[in-house]
């Protein structure tokens, strides 16, 4: 039988609140971080609404000399890391040399970073070498720089999946686990608000163009018209649950199932994936879909999306037949960082006994789905199941238990 995975330690930087217990305190009350954005002018642009993580400044958690090296996205990922590792009481160094790895996800980070390269080079002049090697140092090092900052020299990586990255790199994590590294340190933090990463958004054509926060980004509403980005995520402690318990480790709870699939080609008449990706995220857990107590949508707020993934929850559960939610109407959709931020957001309502809301959401009878509005009290199953979607195909559902 494989090893029981358990997260031992979270550090969540979010639109809505720095650390676990502030974001977990305001998701259960509802209040969001979605606003005008503040990183640059947006004036000119159709779409002008973020999830921004403010109240962050680097200099107070980082060393001076990191910050000319890094963009915005790696100091919340340095600083995750950090919080993630002192919430599990770990501490690399004292374990074996190769005993803690790092995986983390990306989708859109890097924007920022190049086109402040951009800039120094049409200001400073310059040639084309250096601004492709900025490229290029920076993709290398963002995962880097947690592993150097932290001493960490086992295992590594970064995974490219969109929205769906944050579970499948916390999946990979676990599989290392399994494989006997001590411990991984995983999920996503992403980030790309700024002018040029705000027109790779529009170029998807799924933004929402509302600037009426409260009714800007709506998944499963009759007036749904695209999604908010934020940035954000969370990075998790992954550990076996016989070596944390040993250690004294509390934990929050297990990653207990995960399945991954690819859409098939655009009108091949063929059935999305994302139902299958649940059926084997309940196989690989050995739960039922009886045994789900909550569902944490990837929630598209695009119609045709909306629908598709309605057509699998109830293709697997029945019609309202889970509770689901989806926070990220509070945070906006966070690429790379959504998933690994849902999956502590689950673990913690499964601890508390309670389903945070999806705010401002009127959801449509035709979807078929027991939206959950206001918190309310979670049922008695001990376990949740998260569900993320990536841009260009990539479905990716895990499933979890509560600390047993």
């Amino acid at each position: 039988m494989s090893a029981t995975v358990v997260v031992t330690g979270a550090g969540v930087t979010a639109p809505n609140g720095l650390g676990v217990r502030d974001y977990w305190a305001a998701t259960r009350a509802g209040r969001g971080g979605i606003r005008r954005l503040t990183r640059f002018d947006p004036s000119g642009y159709p779409a002008k609404l973020a999830g921004e993580v403010t109240g962050f400044t680097a200099k107070e958690h980082l060393p001076g000399r990191l910050l000319p090296q890094t963009d915005h996205m790696t100091r919340l990922a340095l600083v995750a890391a950090d919080w993630a590792l002192a919430d599990a009481g770990a501490s690399p160094a004292e374990l074996p040399e190769y005993g803690t790895g790092v995986v983390t996800a990306s989708s859109a980070g890097g924007y920022e970073f190049g086109e402040r390269e951009l800039r120094n080079l049409w200001s400073k002049g310059g040639d084309h070498v250096s601004a492709y090697q900025s490229f290029a140092w920076f993709y290398a090092v963002n995962t880097g720089q947690i592993s150097i900052r932290n001493g960490t020299r086992g295992p590594s990586g970064a995974l490219v999946s969109d929205q769906a990255g944050g579970l499948d790199a916390v999946a990979q994590a676990r599989r290392r686990v399994r494989k006997g590294v001590p411990l991984m340190l995983s999920g996503g933090v992403d980030s790309s608000l700024c002018s040029w990463g705000w027109v790779a958004h529009l170029a998807q054509e799924r933004l929402s163009l509302s600037e009426d926060a409260d009714r800007a980004y709506l998944p499963f509403d009759p007036a749904a018209g695209g999604h908010v980005p934020g940035e954000g995520g969370a990075l998790l402690v992954l550990e076996e649950e016989a070596a944390a318990r040993e250690r004294g480790a509390r934990a929050y709870g297990e990653i207990a199932g995960y399945g991954a699939t690819f859409d098939p080609r655009p009108g091949s008449g063929r059935e999305p994936g994302l139902r299958r990706a649940v059926e084997l995220a309940l196989e690989d857990a050995e739960l039922t879909p009886s045994d789900i107590g909550v569902v944490f949508a990837d929630a598209a707020a695009v119609p045709e999306l909306d629908r598709v993934e309605a057509d699998a929850l109830t293709a697997v559960f029945g019609p309202c037949g889970v509770p689901v939610t989806a926070p990220k109407t509070m945070t906006g959709r966070l690429g790379a960082g959504a998933g690994s931020l849902d999956v502590i957001t689950a673990l913690l309502a499964l601890r508390d006994g309670v389903i945070p809301p999806t705010t401002n959401v009127a959801p449509a009878a035709e979807y078929a789905l027991d939206l959950v509005t206001e918190e309310r009290p979670v049922p008695s199953a001990r376990a949740a199941l998260v569900v993320a979607r990536g841009f260009g195909g990539f479905n990716s559902a895990m499933a979890v238990r509560a600390a047993g």
